[in-house]
């Protein structure tokens, strides 16, 4: 307590009593016990009225103690059953949930994990891909003040994610792998890793890269043999021994015909080989007939262009190349779009060059853009000059009906800089994002796109896109979604096709373990987006015919719908609207993979060493009850005492008003009793 306080306290205790000995003691000149006990009683009233008008604040101390958390991880993957391990994991929950002891000394968390991480409820062993590190990311911000040690059953493969053996550092819990598997080595030959581009181009070749394993001591032959439905394209003949267990194995296909071609690549099983399904692997191709051959074109070195042809190529579709003005001039004939990045004087020929062309157009602006060249070589938009800059944040607008745009936070990115003021355009603009400062949103554009005839333009007023790709990968450990929503820009700017009031964005192929989610956008007759309309979607098997009807879901500025639940087969679908009659169809693949079921035994060494790096030991699922007892004799994971200290006003003391009304009352009663009121 403060020394200020302490004489305040002091003070308040000397007049408190000065005032009842005066009105008992001075003023009636009386000396009994009466007036003695009155006294007493109008000292405690005034001392406590004064307390509770300084109001001194006291450090209130509680003690309470804490049990350890146990965190409790099940392998819910296809591959725990493929192993037949799923009896294993449903009996030692149970043997932890019915062990008293272990329950009196840990506060015990079940969760479930397979790509990502939920609470345990029911386990169904049915989850296409396996990320460990998963885990490791969402404990370490749960439960990174407290002990809690993690018993993660798992067969320790791992089909997603980083590397678990290394994500693991940032939990700080010691781990305890409870294996599901044996070691036991079986004879085996696997299709490892398969390597093919995406795309191909018509009428030429495309590379393919197979590794192809070997597991067992003898001498063994192959045949590699590569399918298009009916159809060998390759066949080849490959040789295993003990020292030699790996084989690469390269080789090119013809791509004859535009669009998606199935492949299947088969290594011929061998006599005792337990597990052939990892023998086969599925993949295909998309031939396309021509690559979009895109221009950056600057005066100026900036790392948006960076960010921009690595936006651009991560679309093997297209190719992006950095050149200046004159650069540009010596190659117009090679580019099907371009993007100006800040223009100055030196695009006078550009602009004359293109307005022959008649290519479309995706114009970056900002702090080094010369507007008193740029408003005089284009008539579309204008600029004041000010002379100064400001920095903008941004926000989507969720009417923009051009294409599809998914929300990738916007309104939480970087701010960009540009000229200050509002662009004025003389044509009609579809405004993607708007600027926002300080959390307020501006009625200007900030990214739009427009057309004029038949060619189509995108205006960004603003530079330091880079940082919203770093953004975008710190928000999702991928460039992926930044990436895309430049791709659709620019397959914006390729399109021809016109405005659509239903709108969808799919793949054209989907390997078996992705997720098979189809977005769409539906616009009312004035091209808002309309969040009112229910829509379908009709899916058909194309080999048996059977079709299914699934809803949409509202999901921010678009529809989606999940079908990962599809079996590997060639499909057909139409979404409808129900309210109006609008719809689209289109076609897609699934290929048949499995990559849960490509392993023969539990990763033993990988989660032998997470266990010795993060302090925390293995153990087989057979000895359960070994476990236990190691987790209960294991001093780390004690109770712990804790306390808290509150700091507490004497206001809040409720026993100091019961004092003083006690007092008063007593005063009152005394003085009543004695003829003195």
């Amino acid at each position: 307590m403060q020394t200020e306080i302490i004489l305040y306290i002091i003070l308040a205790g000397i007049l408190a009593l000065s005032l009842a000995l005066f009105q008992y003691i001075y003023r009636s000149k009386k000396r009994d016990k009466l007036s003695w006990s009155l006294t007493f009683l109008r000292f405690t009233t005034l001392f406590s009225v004064l307390l509770l008008l300084i109001n001194p604040k006291f450090n209130k101390t509680s003690y309470y103690t804490e049990k350890p958390n146990l965190i409790v991880a099940i392998d819910n993957s296809e591959s725990v059953g493929f192993l037949e391990q799923t009896d294993n994991s449903n009996n030692f929950v149970a043997l932890l949930k019915s062990n008293e002891a272990l329950n009196d000394r840990f506060d015990i968390e079940y969760y479930k994990f397979g790509k990502d991480v939920g609470v345990l409820d029911q386990l169904s062993f049915n989850e296409k891909q396996t990320n460990p590190t998963v885990l490791f990311d969402r404990f370490s911000q749960v439960y990174g003040n407290s002990i809690a040690p993690l018993l993660m059953v798992t067969d320790g493969n791992q089909t997603y994610g980083n590397d678990y053996e290394f994500g693991f550092q940032k939990f700080k819990q010691p781990v305890f792998p409870i294996i599901l598997g044996d070691t036991i080595n079986y004879i085996d030959l696997k299709i490892e890793q398969l390597n093919v581009n995406k795309y191909a181009y018509s009428k030429n070749k495309f590379p393919v890269e197979i590794i192809v394993n070997y597991n067992g001591n003898e001498d063994v032959t192959s045949q590699l043999i590569l399918t298009s439905g009916n159809s060998t394209v390759y066949s080849q003949s490959v040789k295993f021994s003990k020292e030699a267990t790996s084989r690469i194995i390269t080789l090119t296909l013809p791509a004859n015909t535009p669009g998606v071609h199935s492949y299947k690549a088969t290594l011929k099983p061998i006599s005792n080989e337990k597990n052939t399904i990892n023998n086969v692997k599925n993949f295909a191709v998309e031939v396309i007939d021509r690559k979009t051959s895109v221009a950056i074109v600057s005066d100026l070195l900036h790392p948006d262009m960076g960010a921009l042809k690595k936006a651009i190529e991560s679309n093997e579709q297209r190719l992006a190349t950095i050149l200046s003005p004159s650069e540009f001039l010596n190659h117009t004939v090679d580019f099907q779009q371009v993007i100006l990045y800040q223009p100055n004087d030196k695009f006078k020929s550009v602009y004359k060059a293109l307005e022959t062309m008649q290519i479309n157009i995706f114009t970056i602006l900002g702090t080094k853009t010369k507007w008193s060249d740029l408003n005089d070589l284009q008539n579309d938009f204008k600029q004041s000059i000010t002379n100064q800059f400001e920095d903008y944040q941004s926000e989507l607008n969720l009417n923009y009906n051009s294409f599809i745009v998914e929300d990738l936070g916007f309104s939480d990115f970087p701010p960009l800089s540009t000229e200050f003021g509002p662009l004025k355009f003389s044509v009609p603009i579809d405004v993607i994002l708007y600027k926002k400062v300080n959390g307020i949103q501006l009625k200007e554009p900030l990214l739009l796109t427009y057309e004029v005839g038949q060619k189509r333009a995108v205006v960004m007023n603003g530079e330091g896109i880079w940082r919203w790709r770093a953004q975008s990968y710190l928000n999702d450990k991928s460039f992926n979604g930044f990436d895309n929503f430049i791709g659709k820009i620019i397959q914006y700017l390729d399109s021809e096709q016109r405005k659509s009031r239903l709108n969808m964005s799919y793949d054209s192929f989907y390997d078996g373990n992705d997720n098979v989610v189809m977005t769409a956008q539906f616009f009312n007759k004035n091209y808002e987006f309309d969040t009112s309309e229910t829509l379908e979607i009709t899916v058909t098997n194309k080999d048996n015919k059977q079709s299914q009807t699934l809803p949409f879901i509202l999901k921010q500025n678009n529809y989606q719908v999940d079908l990962s639940g599809l079996p590997a087969a060639d499909y057909q679908f139409t979404v409808r609207s129900k309210n109006e009659n609008i719809s689209k169809s289109g076609e897609f693949k699934i290929l048949d993979y499995n990559v849960e079921q490509q392993f023969l035994n539990a990763n033993v060494s990988k989660l032998k060493g997470l266990a010795t790096k993060s302090q925390g030991t293995a153990h087989f699922i057979k000895d359960s009850e070994e476990i236990v007892a190691q987790l209960l004799k294991d001093e780390r994971f004690a109770t712990i005492q804790k306390s808290t200290k509150n700091v507490v006003p004497l206001i809040d003391w409720k026993f100091l008003l019961a004092l003083i009304a006690l007092s008063l009352s007593l005063e009152w009663f005394i003085r009543k009793y004695n003829g003195l009121i």
